[in-house]
């Protein structure tokens, strides 16, 4: 009897069926091909979903019945059952036909290079660091594909970004190479020193301009006493160079007497000074500009003047501008809370205003910089001509006789291959030709130059081959994929050598040239590149949390940090092959002073400014531990003002697991927020998963989010949430607690990440993979690549889950080796 059960059981009705019957049951009385209400036409839809129409189509009906918005109310309302069912097909529908509609084919759509990669390539060819032209400030800004900003159909070039490319080769050019021979000036300044218009009344009335006060760190609100700069030298230095600066600089009162909590800065280090270019054609000379890396920095030495030198390079035009990376946050906030709350202290009362600083600068012990004395010297002669005149022309310069020679070699190594004559053709014709408008030789050389750097044999990494059905990229090619996939720079010598002689090509002397490159310096750019790309690192600091509530994340710069600490966590695991499974769960970490405060570590007791980073045990420390206890993460996957389980829990599912999870319907309610405090994310979520067509995803994204729920926006630890604002109720607990879609349980982060760890591993590995070889190749991997993905994690698991591993294979791989 049961067997004849069995036989005739109803089978599950197809994904196609599905659709046809709910929508034949339910949607086409209205939106068929005759009738078609609100312009919605469903009789013609069916799975599988072949258009970008038929994706459009199936989202809006995924939206409609999450909310329940169709059928209308009137009419006859599908069971849960039926919703739920329909919704699976559709959204499995809906990734499947997303992947067919926008695949390559598997094969990487010609590329350019990103601005970063630009740069990098600027950098190498020139010889010298080029950010401090901001030659990239302008360009649009850089789309990515899904967080990776190396998958050639987005990185798309328009009229305007040509225009820029111009504009920059223009500019690079000219003054880099277009300068004139200029002997060495000397400057020297030691008075009116003017500063922001706040501060200039109380330095008149107090020194008459006689010294330069650094009062804040620049990272602030009101830009007090952050910036100084020189009044008399606003048009900067005349000529790109080295410059010699002597400062006369001293800490004063870093010992104040005043509460050291006004400041929220840390008074056992020493104060630092730091140098950074200012333009003051590129806004107020008080504020942050676009163009400001840091060209030099260096301890002050308490109370004493002292005399610090510093050799910065600066661009014609640029000033140097002194700045105080540890020094207090928001100087004029100090200022208030000192003058009300000290104000029986001084002799001169500090009036009704709050902000006057006269009477502290006379009297007081405001913590601060001061300088008074700057001398400049340069430009200094570099010997053998520029690092720019030498990479560009070779030993000796530019020689007229061998123009052409030099521009073809030049040309070369921008192309990152052998010339064609096609390649030679127009240099020689635009050279020629300036040359017959009466330009001299060099700025003949000089207006080729720009010509080559807006080809697009630079811009672009074309990869081609001479027959279109074959899929292995030429030699030169796939030394310059290595290359910008390791280094986001062009080959060097060794790596163009063997592309020449063509054993790159082979296996052997691929994965030769990887683990040589790997173990190079210049590894950083993928480093650097790869978690931005793979962790949305990029977007730390892109929703910063209130300033009032989370003063240490400004006061101490702590996204440098956050960020530093997963670049040494991968690095270490790359440099000594450590398996993978370290990401998920490891007893160590890398911190400086600032991660080992918020961590709450004992090393906050010991490690100091100087001692930079360091590698610190996490054995028996539940709070930490792999990718998810470190602040970087838990910052970039929460929304900046309050977590939640749903933006963690997508952020895991999709950055950790490879498994993005669908969006939400476009106007599907929002959770409410409770600016009380009074109740609890968790609560408020409950009300949100009552709906069963809410609660399909969310019972997926939302157990991967609680354990997160005891870190706080920044990544601190934490036990309970704020305390509800007004009222005597205590601050609510944080319930730490999950349960899987599979069943397993956990009380805690602990044992969140067991779980992970014990069922998922191979999930995470697989998708690490897929991430290495999608940033490396320029393109998302797709079905096709199942199969060689499949060799891969089984070569990995085989080498204990090594990082190294992992990514030569990737890089050997036939995938990383195809157009």
């Amino acid at each position: 009897m049961a067997l004849t059960t069995v036989a005739y059981a109803e089978e599950p009705a197809s994904a196609p069926k599905v659709v046809q019957q709910f929508l034949g049951k339910y949607c086409l009385e209205c939106h068929d091909s005759d009738v078609q209400k609100g312009d919605r036409e469903f009789e013609s839809f069916a799975l599988p979903l072949k258009s970008v129409a038929d994706l459009i189509s199936a989202k809006d009906i995924i939206d409609q019945v999450t909310l329940k918005e169709m059928p209308p109310k009137k009419a006859d309302q599908p069971s849960d059952e039926e919703r739920l069912t329909l919704l699976r097909v559709l959204r499995e529908g809906t990734v499947a036909a997303r992947g067919k509609i926008e695949s390559s084919g598997s094969r990487t759509v010609m590329r350019r290079l990103s601005s970063r990669e630009y740069e990098n390539t600027l950098a190498a060819l020139f010889g010298r660091r080029v950010d401090t032209l901001g030659l990239t400030a302008d360009f649009p800004k850089e789309k990515t594909s899904r967080h990776i900003d190396t998958i050639g159909k987005s990185l798309v070039t328009s009229g305007f970004l040509v225009d820029q490319y111009f504009q920059a080769a223009n500019r690079l050019v000219e003054t880099r190479l277009g300068k004139p021979v200029m002997e060495p000036k000397n400057w020297h300044f030691n008075g009116h020193f003017i500063q922001y218009e706040e501060l200039s009344g109380s330095h008149k009335a107090a020194f008459n301009y006689r010294y330069l006060n650094l009062y804040e760190q620049p990272n602030t609100d009101t830009r007090q006493g952050g910036y100084g700069h020189i009044e008399d030298f606003l048009k900067g230095v005349p000529e790109s160079g080295f410059y010699d600066l002597e400062v006369e600089a001293q800490a004063l009162h870093r010992n104040t007497h005043f509460d050291h909590a006004i400041f929220g800065i840390d008074f056992s280090e020493p104060f630092i000074i730091g140098v950074v270019p200012g333009d003051i054609t590129k806004g107020h000379i008080h504020y942050p500009q676009p163009i400001e890396p840091l060209l030099a920095s260096s301890v002050v030495p308490d109370e004493k003047p002292t005399v610090l030198k510093f050799r910065v390079w600066l661009e014609a035009g640029q000033t140097p501008r002194f700045i105080f990376p540890n020094g207090p946050y928001e100087s004029r906030a100090s200022v208030v809370t000192i003058n009300k709350r000290y104000k029986d202290e001084f002799k001169i009362p500090p009036g009704t205003s709050g902000v006057s600083r006269t009477h502290l600068l006379r009297d007081g012990d405001l913590p601060h910089i001061r300088i008074s004395d700057i001398k400049i010297q340069g430009p200094v002669k570099e010997a053998g001509g520029s690092v720019e005149e030498v990479a560009v022309f070779g030993q000796g310069g530019f020689n007229p006789e061998r123009a052409l020679d030099q521009l073809y070699a030049f040309a070369e190594k921008a192309y990152r291959r052998p010339l064609t004559d096609t390649d030679r053709a127009p240099i020689q014709s635009f050279y020629d030709k300036r040359l017959a408008e009466k330009a001299t030789p060099r700025q003949a050389a000089l207006d080729a130059l720009k010509l080559i750097l807006c080809s697009p044999s630079f811009l672009y990494l074309s990869e081609i081959t001479d027959d279109d059905s074959a899929k292995a990229l030429k030699p030169y090619d796939l030394a310059t994929r290595l290359s910008y996939a390791l280094w986001a720079a062009p080959p060097d010598a060794a790596l163009l050598a063997t592309a020449k002689s063509g054993k790159i090509t082979e296996p052997a002397e691929l994965k030769k040239q990887v683990q040589r490159m790997m173990a190079d310096e210049r590894i950083s750019g993928f480093i650097h590149g790869f978690l931005d790309s793979w962790l949305n690192l990029r977007d730390l600091g892109s929703m910063p949390p209130p300033r009032e509530t989370n003063l240490t994340y400004y006061a101490e710069d702590l996204p440098a940090s956050m960020k530093q600490e997963v670049r040494l966590f991968f690095s270490d695991l790359l440099k000594r092959n450590g398996s993978v499974e370290n990401f998920l769960d490891s007893d160590y970490s890398f911190v400086d002073k600032k991660l080992a405060k918020l961590y709450e570590l004992p090393e906050q007791k010991t490690l100091r400014l100087a001692d930079g980073f360091q590698k610190v045990s996490l054995k028996g420390n539940a709070h930490r531990g792999g990718l998810l206890g470190m602040s970087g993460v838990l910052t970039v996957s929460a929304n900046g003002v309050e977590t939640s389980p749903v933006t963690r829990g997508a952020w895991v599912s999709e950055n950790i697991l490879g498994i993005p999870p669908p969006p939400p319907p476009d106007v599907v309610p929002a959770i409410d927020a409770d600016v009380s405090g009074a109740t609890t994310i968790r609560e408020r979520l409950a009300k949100h998963r009552a709906d069963p067509t809410c609660a399909e995803c969310h019972r997926k994204i939302d157990p991967l989010g609680f354990s997160l729920e005891t870190f706080d926006p920044i990544g601190r630890w934490r036990s309970n949430y704020a305390k509800p604002k007004g009222g005597k109720a205590p601050a609510p607990k944080v319930d730490a607690s999950g349960e899987f879609p599979s069943g397993e349980t956990y009380q805690d982060f602990a044992g969140f990440k067991k779980i992970i760890r014990e069922t998922r591993e191979d999930l995470f590995t697989r998708h690490l993979i897929r991430q290495v070889l999608t940033y490396a190749s320029g393109r998302h991997m797709e079905a096709s690549d199942d199969f060689e993905l499949d060799e891969i994690h089984q070569a990995v698991k085989a080498d204990k889950r090594g990082l190294q591993t992992l990514i030569v294979r990737c890089l050997t791989s036939e995938i990383f080796r195809s157009r």
